[in-house]
């Protein structure tokens, strides 16, 4: 993608805590109230045409960067830009229009979608809600279409038919044609075939492929599988504890991980090829406490190849020497260059 066009998300030092509950013992000795570092400080841009994949065990802070994102969870400080309009403190007045350009797919199609509405209703409601398409045939020919397009088709066999009628990857399908069919400038997608079918997963990513680059949406994927994101992502973020840990192209990442969460997250990807071996990195040790977050490197608690100034030093990304793009939160990273995680998993 052109790094010289306008960004169409540009996110910086997003920052989104959640306000712990104290107990009563806590109330009386006039402790003061604790919050949990869900998001801790995370900057990327985001252009038009491009699918940045945000990577990361669950309980990382995925979902609530996309929540923060999307207004759906106000952040506690940082700046979130939508083509180049701080939207960051917006009322929900001034957003609604503006809701219209950014989009999300959920992760469970079995519970995004009203029981109650056939597949032309469910598809139909948004421009209803904003007030597009002046006449109902023109939204049931904008229906069809979409309809089409995600690959329910023909049409009018899907266009009656509740969610329970069909399939997991028919109603993911119907759930990003009810997305698309505001026209958004940027899509997020949270774990978008998790809940499918193995055999059905390749449908569904392909078609957001394909979407992406004819319409030239902006897209964050959320999930936590490295090989769904190394084949179509162009851009992978690695995030642990609330921070982006590893940054970069999607091929260069995988094929030259430089931090030992990337690299025990890509060691127990299947190769392509049954005949390598590799053995899985399995981490030992416990994520920090949320709520409680420890000085130096917040991996420390669980790195294979910790030292003492690991627990000191809280890194911050830093470019790797000779792959341009590619940074990297650790201390060590040149020192274990040379321990890969042995395995190459793009095409």
């Amino acid at each position: 993608m052109n790094s010289t066009e306008p960004a169409i998300l540009e996110v910086r030092d997003l920052v989104t805590h959640y306000p712990v509950r104290r107990s009563l013992a806590d109330a009386v000795r006039g402790r003061p109230r604790r919050s949990a570092h869900a998001v801790d400080g995370i900057s990327f841009d985001l252009r038009a045409g491009e699918l940045l994949a945000l990577v990361g065990e669950s309980g990382c802070g995925k979902t609530t960067t996309a929540q923060s994102l999307l207004r759906m969870v106000e952040p506690t400080s940082g700046t979130i830009r939508l083509d180049g309009r701080d939207i960051t403190h917006l009322s929900q007045r001034r957003l609604r229009p503006l809701r219209r350009t950014m989009q999300l797919v959920y992760q469970d199609p079995y519970e995004s979608l009203d029981p109650r509405f056939r597949a032309r209703q469910t598809v139909a409601e948004p421009m209803l809600v904003h007030g597009i398409g002046s006449r109902r045939a023109d939204r049931r020919g904008l229906v069809d279409e979409l309809l089409e397009r995600v690959g329910l088709t023909p049409p009018e066999l899907y266009a009656d038919r509740y969610p329970h009628e069909m399939s997991g990857g028919q109603r993911q399908r119907l759930a990003i044609a009810a997305s698309l069919v505001l026209s958004p400038r940027l899509l997020v997608t949270d774990e978008p075939v998790s809940m499918l079918d193995v055999s059905v997963r390749a449908g569904v990513l392909e078609l957001l492929d394909g979407l992406r680059r004819e319409s030239a949406m902006a897209v964050l994927m959320i999930t936590h599988d490295l090989s769904t994101a190394a084949h179509f992502a162009d851009e992978i973020a690695v995030m642990y504890f609330g921070r982006i840990v590893e940054r970069g192209p999607a091929r260069e990442l995988v094929r030259n991980p430089r931090h030992p969460y990337t690299k025990a997250l890509l060691s127990v990807v299947p190769a392509r090829d049954p005949r390598r071996r590799a053995v899985p990195r399995i981490l030992q040790g416990e994520a920090p406490d949320p709520a409680n977050v420890p000085t130096g490197c917040r991996f420390a608690s669980r790195c294979p190849s910790v030292t003492d100034a690991c627990r000191l030093v809280d890194p911050a990304l830093d470019d790797v020497s000779g792959s341009p793009g590619h940074e990297v939160a650790c201390i060590r990273s040149e020192e274990l260059a040379s321990d890969s995680a042995g395995k190459v998993v793009t095409t």
